[in-house]
């Protein structure tokens, strides 16, 4: 909340610290009180109070404590703020005017205690009604003087010193008033200060957090004052229940790494410093000095090799279509033109041999041309509804039909009958893959490739697996398996799997290698319908 100097604030919405300078003003009112009955009980007729009439005074001064004690109680009660520094002041103004009086008027001095009163109470009210509070002052002072002069013939000249004590009045009321309007404005810039680096620190946080890179601040003694959920994923879960973590203990070879950087000023800060066999570290400083801490940035080199492959990956592919267009025109010349001499009457079997070998090569490179522009495109997914078991059963028919062979070396096996979302001609797609290299490899017996089907994760998720009893693949070449341009066959484009998980992923399902004791099984897990 903001206070203006000259608007008034509703007594319930008063901040604590009004009501803390409150008490304390109070406090020093009492203290005021009780030192005047001190000097009294002490020096007695030695000193100037109460000499005029000692009675009142000690009447007047205990009231003076007993009105000071009263006021703790209602300060406690934050009960009507403008109300009660009002009536606090004017009850100064009252008991210090009687007090001035029994004392014998202007020359006893307590006239001066006015102005620290004004002086306070202007600082407390954030400087409204603080020049009022010096006409009542300044009033009440000439008011007691001018009954001294026409009750008690008090010298006329003292009315110097009453005008000068008045003026006074006003000059405290008016510094008073102008420090107020600087500390009201300190405070609404300090308010305002303070949201914009709490909403800057949260910044900050949300920056920190959701960056790709691991971040740790790290302070002059070496401890982490501060890091992000990436951090702890290169490094491993920091121990929050202890207070603070040396960096040290948390990541020793890191701390290493961080002393030598702090011990070497000449190093550049921006250059990475690999600490790890995949995790880079670069320092930069929090200050002008290496010493005062630093921050930390975390980089996984194998996601940036990752994207330095999908970016060589994506070049590469750009080229293989261009070039696969150049060569789809002359590949057609020479289809054409080996089905033409197939038709010449003086064709022999040499000749009939040397054709099919063209045509054969022919159809092979048209096959790579289409693997290849299709990968180049990215067709979309048209996802639709339909019965899986259904699918496979006509689907194994007609692959046993095109590559002519018995359709018993497929076995079905089913532990559930779902239905599946899926682009139809993609599914096919990617069992026409799967299939055909289980079929290079297996052993042509009866269930030598076995189709399995189950549901997952409470029936939300369909399991398709397609496994051989062959060789299996090697274990150096599984990690490979779905790379563009890799294959372990004759003739083969080593596009078939990229694909067929491009596939996969355009339809929201994946495509896996699963380790089994024998033979080869690759598994799509899909959306069930």
């Amino acid at each position: 909340m903001q206070w203006e100097a000259d608007v008034a604030i509703p007594s319930g919405e008063y901040p604590e610290p009004f009501w803390r300078s409150l008490f304390f003003f109070n406090v020093y009112r009492l203290i005021v009180g009780l030192l005047l009955l001190l000097v009294v009980a002490i020096w007695g007729n030695n000193v100037l109070f109460g000499s005029y009439d000692l009675t009142l005074f000690l009447v007047t001064d205990i009231a003076y404590v007993v009105f000071s004690i009263a006021c703790f109680v209602l300060i406690s009660a934050r009960w009507q703020f403008n109300l009660q520094l009002t009536l606090q002041v004017a009850a100064d103004i009252g008991f210090i005017v009687v007090l001035l009086f029994a004392s014998g008027g202007i020359s006893s001095g307590l006239g001066l205690l006015l102005l620290t009163t004004l002086a306070g109470a202007g600082l407390i009210s954030r400087g409204r009604l603080t020049l009022f509070f010096a006409a009542l002052a300044g009033i009440a002072v000439l008011l007691e003087h001018t009954y001294e002069v026409l009750k008690f013939d008090a010298p006329e000249a003292q009315y110097v010193q009453a005008g000068l004590l008045s003026g006074a009045y006003f000059a405290i009321a008016w510094l008073a008033h102008t420090l107020a309007k600087h500390t009201v404005a300190s405070e609404q810039l300090a308010a305002q200060r303070e949201i914009d680096l709490a909403n800057m620190a949260q910044v900050n946080q949300l920056v920190i957090r959701d960056m790709q890179d691991g971040v740790l601040v790290v302070d002059e003694r070496g401890v982490i004052r501060q890091f992000n959920a990436r951090a702890e994923r290169l490094l491993g879960p920091l121990p929050r229940e202890r207070g603070e973590v040396p960096l040290a203990d948390y990541a020793p070879a890191l701390a290493a790494r961080f002393g030598e950087w702090r011990g070497r000023a000449g190093v550049d800060v921006s250059t990475d410093t690999p600490f790890s066999g995949s995790v880079s570290a670069r320092f930069v400083p929090i200050g002008r000095s290496r010493q005062v801490g630093a921050v930390i940035f975390l980089e996984d080199q194998s996601r940036v090799q990752a994207q330095a492959r999908q970016l060589k990956l994506a070049a590469l592919g750009r080229l293989t279509a261009n070039i696969a267009h150049e060569i789809r025109n002359p590949l057609g010349a020479i289809s054409h033109a080996a089905e033409l001499l197939q038709e010449e009457p003086a064709v022999n079997d040499t000749t009939q041999r040397l054709l099919a070998i063209i045509n054969e090569n022919t159809r092979r490179l048209d096959r790579m041309v289409n693997d290849v522009l299709r990968l180049n495109r990215g067709e979309r997914a048209h996802r639709e509804r339909f019965e899986l078991v259904d699918f496979l059963k006509t689907f194994v028919n007609e692959f046993a039909q095109i590559e002519k062979i018995n359709p018993e070396v497929f076995a079905i096996e089913l532990s559930a009958d779902p239905g599946v979302l899926f682009d139809r001609s993609h599914l096919n797609q990617v069992m026409w893959n799967l299939c055909r290299n289980a079929l290079r490899y297996c052993r042509l017996q009866q269930a030598s490739i076995r189709i399995r089907v189950a549901t997952a994760r409470s029936g939300g998720v369909v399991k398709l697996d397609v496994v051989d009893d062959g060789p299996g693949v090697a274990p150096e070449a599984r990690a490979q398996l779905f790379e563009p341009f890799f294959t372990t066959a004759a003739g083969g484009t080593g596009l078939g799997l990229y694909i067929a998980r491009e596939v996969c992923e355009a339809n929201g399902a994946t495509l896996d290698y699963a380790e089994t004791p024998t033979g080869a099984q690759f598994t799509v897990l899909c959306r069930a319908a």
